[in-house]
């Protein structure tokens, strides 16, 4: 993999192709500002090895952010965090046990010294909108589209109090 300008590149690991429903929105608004991503399957307990060494070499890959998402135990996010400087984010997956809350506190709850930035059960999208506002820290592009994002949404969130009004008048 080779290294991208301004390491606007994103790695996305899942713990299970089964997570690829949820992390799917990652890729999709990743996508929509231009930031490369690589996808890859790995257990932070099945494969521990093959995660440690991706984190090992994830700089020097050219990632910039890596976003983890797993169910259940969650260790991923973990792990990968204990062998990278770079920024980690969790996205703890809904699993059947306990509705995601398993995975929550498991990812949420990082000793100190190895911190895991930890988005909302099945928060792929807000694991992506944050990778990209870390990236963006270096990168004044990067950042002029997440302004113009921020806009867009709030313009939303206007056009829907304009409609509402409407229909109190209505009443």
């Amino acid at each position: 993999m080779a290294k991208t300008k301004n390491n606007l590149k994103v790695a996305l690991i899942m713990g299970s192709d089964s997570d690829f429903s949820v992390l799917k929105d990652c890729i999709k608004v990743l996508k929509q500002f231009d930031v490369e991503v690589d996808t890859m399957v790995c257990s932070a307990h099945r494969t521990p090895d093959k995660a440690a060494e991706f984190a090992k070499g994830a700089e020097e890959n050219g990632y910039g952010v890596i976003i983890a998402g797993a169910g259940k135990a969650a260790h991923l996010p973990g792990v990968l965090a204990a062998f990278t400087p770079l920024p980690v984010i969790g996205v703890p997956i809904k699993s059947s046990t306990m509705d995601g809350l398993d995975s929550l506190l498991s990812i949420v709850q990082m000793p100190s010294g190895i911190p895991v930035a930890t988005v909302a059960i099945d928060g792929a999208d807000n694991a992506a909108l944050l990778a990209v506002q870390i990236l963006s820290t270096a990168n004044v592009e990067l950042r002029e589209k997440m302004k113009d994002y921020k806009k867009k949404l709030a313009k939303k969130v206007e056009e829907k109090d304009q409609a509402l009004q409407m229909k109190i008048k209505e009443l």
